[in-house]
């Protein structure tokens, strides 16, 4: 799995889904540019040191962005207000990139995260 899979899940993904999602493809990449691009679970994730810390996927109605991790999202309640969402899932519209503040917000959580559990 690589980063040529991840262009591949993206050519499957029809417009305006797959500039949205490249667009957050490319923030991810600027925040965390060490971090391997891989498929997990089906969907476009990067991984970092041996942990996955962020993916994104997208639905017929919305896009996804995934912390992998259950309790991301909840330590950013106030920033994600107006997001539609599951425990593991931040939905967004399918026309309008995450701001690359709230990404870069949510990745250093689940980074902070990723680094206690492996503690």
């Amino acid at each position: 799995m690589s980063a040529k899979d991840v262009d591949a899940y993206l050519r499957g993904v029809e417009e305006p889904k797959r500039s949205t999602l490249q667009a957050l493809r490319r923030t991810i990449v600027e925040i965390i540019p060490d971090a391997e691009q891989v498929i997990s679970y089906c969907v476009p994730a990067f991984r970092l040191d041996g942990r996955i810390v962020a993916g994104f996927a997208a639905f017929r109605n919305h896009l996804s962005y995934l912390p992998f991790s259950g309790s991301v999202l909840s330590y950013l309640d106030k920033e994600l207000s107006g997001y539609t969402m599951t425990k593991s899932a931040l939905h967004f519209p399918i026309d309008q990139p995450l701001p690359k503040q709230l990404v870069k917000k949510l990745i250093r959580v689940r980074i902070a995260e990723s680094s206690r559990q492996s503690r």
